[in-house]
């Protein structure tokens, strides 16, 4: 089968012939239907230091999967031929198009722990995307932040982390405000159901935050979220748009904020955000590809021409 190979920093992907996979003990081949293309993928291609985090090179990309079950090996019970599932990137065995061959192919070798059952009314390209924009949205909000209904919660940052985020508190029962500084994004607040929206979490007169989860990162976001959030609240940091931040400690300590950070999620979170999207209540915008611009879409993502999440579909 053909697969689209990372063989090294500023090289282009090859798109190579390799192996028809052949699941072992507690392994299962997939049948891949979509796979989701994010930024990190751009960062393999153009940094160096992935170079550490890499099992081997060459190696097959794509870290974010899903598709059908086409053959299982000995001793897997969890799932059988047939069955729908998305590939958790967050397991102790590693995120696949890094710890191991990934899902820009037509087949997948994966244990059988790192399987999430698909609900019957989620797409493939949905269930892509849940993998890990999904994912993290939902462990910072829910495992996280706690988010309940009836809650204030605040959303910093209305990219394509905050927008999956600030609807899911929605759906949760939530009253969701959004501090986003770039207004054109205003009225999609609203389409998702924002209580409002101003350009900063400060601006929000008379409301009492349960929660604040920052997707922006900037630093200052952080630190008005410290000293806006209510006493004992919580504060999730998500974004990382510097790596540093001055926050204002004495009012951190007399409120005794809870300051998180999240990074990823788990399977409980990939199946807690796939129970949103099967819904159709939940979903995110995304750009579709074909198996054969896979290359191509990373240059687009590189670019900046993408809108929302891009997947490639295999159907």
């Amino acid at each position: 089968m053909k697969a689209w190979q990372f063989t090294n920093t500023h090289e282009p992907l090859s798109l190579t012939e390799v192996p028809d996979p052949t699941p072992g003990p507690g392994e299962v081949v997939l049948d891949v239907k979509a796979a989701g293309i994010c930024h990190s993928d751009v960062g393999q291609m153009e940094d160096e230091a992935w170079l550490s985090v890499l099992a081997k090179t060459p190696i097959t990309m794509g870290h974010e999967n899903a598709g059908v079950v086409a053959a299982v090996g000995e001793g897997v019970t969890e799932v059988k031929v047939g069955d729908r599932v998305g590939v958790c990137p967050t397991t102790e065995v590693g995120a696949p198009g890094h710890h191991y061959d990934g899902g820009f192919a037509p087949q997948l070798l994966v244990r059988a722990d790192t399987l999430v059952p698909m609900p019957d009314g989620l797409d493939f390209v949905h269930g892509a995307a849940g993998t890990d924009a999904g994912m993290t949205s939902h462990s910072a909000v829910i495992t996280q932040g706690g988010v309940k209904a009836g809650d204030n919660v605040g959303i910093i940052g209305l990219g394509g982390l905050g927008q999956i985020g600030a609807r899911i508190d929605v759906l949760a029962g939530a009253n969701v405000y959004v501090a986003e500084v770039n207004e054109k994004f205003w009225p999609l607040a609203k389409e998702i159901g924002a209580t409002d929206v101003k350009a900063s979490v400060k601006d929000f007169e008379g409301v009492t935050f349960d929660v604040i989860v920052d997707f922006a990162g900037f630093g200052t976001t952080t630190a008005e979220a410290i000293t806006t959030v209510k006493e004992r609240g919580t504060v999730v940091l998500v974004g990382m748009g510097k790596l540093e931040a001055t926050i204002d400690t004495q009012a951190m300590i007399l409120i005794q904020c809870n300051l998180k950070g999240s990074n990823g999620g788990s399977k409980e979170d990939v199946a807690g955000i796939y129970e949103y999207m099967g819904t159709g209540k939940l979903n995110p915008t995304i750009t579709t590809i074909g198996f054969d611009e896979i290359a191509d879409g990373i240059e687009k993502l590189k670019n900046g021409e993408v809108v929302g999440r891009l997947v490639a579909s295999y159907e």
